[in-house]
């Protein structure tokens, strides 16, 4: 009988984990490389066991170590989350060989659906639809390019060993799939240590719909309906929710037999995902691939049901039937989910990993957060970039709609760049509300989900003001409270000036620009010129940067968080970033030259495409930087010859580092 649970995983899914073993009486062991020793799971868990190095290769890649972990924890089951080892079918083996129960399917399932091509051969036997393509064990370019032609552009690539958008791309013509196909199996190599690839039919504007099964032991095997997760980008989900809109009753029922099918044929055992692309315009579906574990998404098939799904993995793990038979799980309102990432959608989702200088999550009726983190912690730069997931369920689609964006409103991150505003976009599209998705939507209404910045308004620059004078007028007291003499009018921080107004001056930068607010001190609080307006203001800041204030007579109330050099403002669901400039301090230095490239981001070099003294044409591939398991290719913004490279494959570089330098318009 399992008694002590040890989580092979980290974050929010680690946290999710420990949470349900602990509702059932189980003693929980978490595992921690060097970069996550003050993460949430470590402090949640029973016990924690460090296991390495950052790198994931070096720590939660580390099945030995991972299993020593076990052994002198006396841990007698290992859930691998997702993600890491979780569909590893050797690790799974080797739990067995060392006496350890697996949480998750038999290595022979974990293997036959772990390759992409193996499992399309099985389920083209089993009956079950597939999409027209190549899934063979010849990788020759040459090989692929042919199978390319015979299916006809555009492609997709995909990684055969894995999922989550890792080393799949689109190739629209014949001339594009070399650089397609070698940037795929770096990508493919770096999250799953397999670069096969395989290739399929590209169909445009499908929508991507999955089904939860679960099989026991005991030769019972049921679905527990189905979700649409459509909505991505990278070809990574953003949004899901359960059930699909649109689904009627007999399309449900051909899915989830054709579900239950792909589980049995391989003999499954325990929670898995076999997942379906659809047409949108047409009740045809054909199988994508089978995830052999928990998914990200799972919340929303615990909302819709009221079933623990870790709780069911563990009692198949331990021997149990499962609680229910098919025709006793039922399908109660709806859920949507939305994945909240460290990124930044602006510059094609580039990650950002940093500190969270401050975190809030909303409590509020149907709301779930999934998360790992809290104010303070890292974002490290060697993992996925998600922070949290905010769930919403309701008696309907709209009303789990609505929750879900109340919910991402009233959730506050500061320190890094985040997906929170596209979030709410996505939610609150009238393309969304329809139901009309497909896995191309955030493209096609890029316009309206991802608008060019604009500049800060007045009401944001009058509250960052505000919150900055009052900080300064709490320091003012508090340092004349310290003095000899308290009441002396020389430590007062009224503002008062002999025979002329007190004005001071404030300012931000908003993006590129500076802007200025001037202040004037006055007995019922400020006026604020910003721009060629005069707002009147008062108000109190709190240590937890909540700003009461009261804006040309107008009660409200919003948070002010300080970090660094900067202020993010959160106000009315909207947040804006603001950086603090002191008049003080010399000007900053002016843009870097046009022939110096820098990282966008933190993170490692991948590769290398040039040499000094080589000559490059305009979007000449150059270097390219990985980070949370994806990957940036720098190309040269015009012609020149390479003058220097800074850096070899392996290193690390932080964002702004000067890569390579370009000698523009040098033949």
């Amino acid at each position: 009988m399992i008694k002590t649970v040890l989580i092979a995983n980290r974050g929010e899914i680690a946290c999710r984990v420990i949470r349900t073993a602990r509702r059932l009486g189980l003693r929980t062991i978490a595992v921690y490389s060097e970069a996550d020793a003050g993460a949430l799971h470590v402090e949640l868990a029973d016990e924690a066991h460090a296991i390495g190095p950052a790198p994931a290769r070096a720590s939660y890649l580390d099945s030995a170590a991972i299993l020593d972990a076990a052994k002198r924890s006396g841990a007698d089951a290992i859930h691998p989350g997702y993600g890491f080892l979780s569909e590893n079918a050797d690790f799974a083996a080797a739990c067995a060989a060392a006496g350890v129960i697996f949480i998750g399917p038999p290595p022979a399932a974990i293997r036959a659906m772990g390759s992409k091509s193996a499992a399309k051969d099985l389920m083209e036997k089993a009956g079950v639809p597939l999409v027209p393509g190549y899934h063979g064990a010849a990788q020759d370019p040459a090989v692929l390019a042919k199978a390319a032609k015979a299916i006809g552009y555009p492609v997709l690539i995909k990684a055969s060993a894995g999922g989550g958008g890792r080393g799949m791309r689109v190739v629209e013509r014949a001339a594009a799939l070399a650089d397609a196909l070698a940037a795929a199996r770096r990508e493919a190599e770096a999250a799953f240590g397999d670069p096969q690839l395989l290739i399929e039919k590209y169909l445009a504007r499908p929508r991507h719909i999955e089904v939860q099964v679960f099989a026991d032991t005991h030769d019972h095997c049921i679905h527990l309906f189905e979700r649409d997760c459509s909505i991505q980008r990278r070809y990574q989900k953003v949004i899901e929710e359960a059930p699909a809109p649109g689904m009627t009753a007999a399309r449900r029922a051909a899915i989830g037999a054709a579900a239950i099918a792909a589980a049995r044929a391989v003999g499954y055992v325990g929670a898995g995902t076999v997942e379906f692309i659809a047409p949108a315009d047409a009740d045809d579906f054909y199988f994508m691939e089978m995830n052999t574990r928990l998914q990200v998404e799972h919340p929303v098939t615990e909302a819709i049901t009221g079933l623990d799904l870790v709780e069911w993995q563990i009692r198949v793990a331990d021997g149990e039937a499962l609680p229910l038979a098919q025709d006793a799980v039922t399908l109660r309102g709806h859920a949507v989910e939305a994945r909240l990432y460290a990124e930044d959608p602006a510059r094609d989702f580039l990650p950002q990993p940093g500190r969270l200088e401050h975190v809030r999550f909303p409590v509020a009726e149907g709301v779930r957060v999934d998360t790992g983190v809290r104010s303070g912690a890292v974002v490290p730069r060697d993992y996925d970039a998600m922070i949290a997931k905010v769930i919403a369920w309701g008696e309907t689609r709209a009303v789990a709609t609505a929750r879900l964006v109340r919910a991402l409103a009233d959730t506050e991150i500061a320190g890094v760049r985040t997906n929170r505003a596209l979030l709410a976009a996505i939610v609150g599209h009238p393309a969304f509300a329809k139901g009309a998705l497909d896995t191309g939507f955030i493209a096609h209404h890029r316009a309206a989900l991802l608008p060019p910045p604009t500049p800060a308004d007045a009401r944001i620059l009058a509250l960052a003001t505000l919150a900055r004078l009052l900080e300064e007028r709490g320091h003012a007291h508090e340092a004349a409270a310290a003095t000899a003499d308290p009441h002396s009018p020389w430590a007062h921080s009224g503002g008062w000036r002999l025979n002329r107004e007190a004005w001071q001056e404030c300012l931000w930068r908003d993006g590129d620009s500076t802007v200025a607010v001037r202040a004037r001190f006055s007995t019922r609080g400020f006026a604020l010129r910003v721009a060629d307006t005069t707002i009147a203001a008062d108000g109190a800041l709190a240590a937890d940067g909540v700003l009461h204030a009261t804006i040309d007579g107008v009660r409200v109330t919003a948070r002010v968080v300080r970090h660094g050099d900067g202020v993010t403002v959160f106000d009315r669901g909207a947040e804006r970033r603001l950086g603090v400039v002191d008049p003080l301090l010399a000007a900053a230095a002016g843009e870097a030259a046009a022939g110096k490239l820098t990282a966008p981001m933190p993170g490692r070099i991948a590769a290398v495409r040039v040499a000094p003294g080589e000559h490059v044409a305009r979007g000449h591939a150059l270097i390219v930087v990985e980070a949370m398991k994806m990957e940036h290719t720098i190309t040269a913004p015009a012609a020149g010859r390479i003058g220097a490279v800074h850096y070899r494959v392996g290193d690390l570089v932080d964002e702004g580092a000067e890569l390579l330098v370009l000698e523009v318009g040098v033949g």
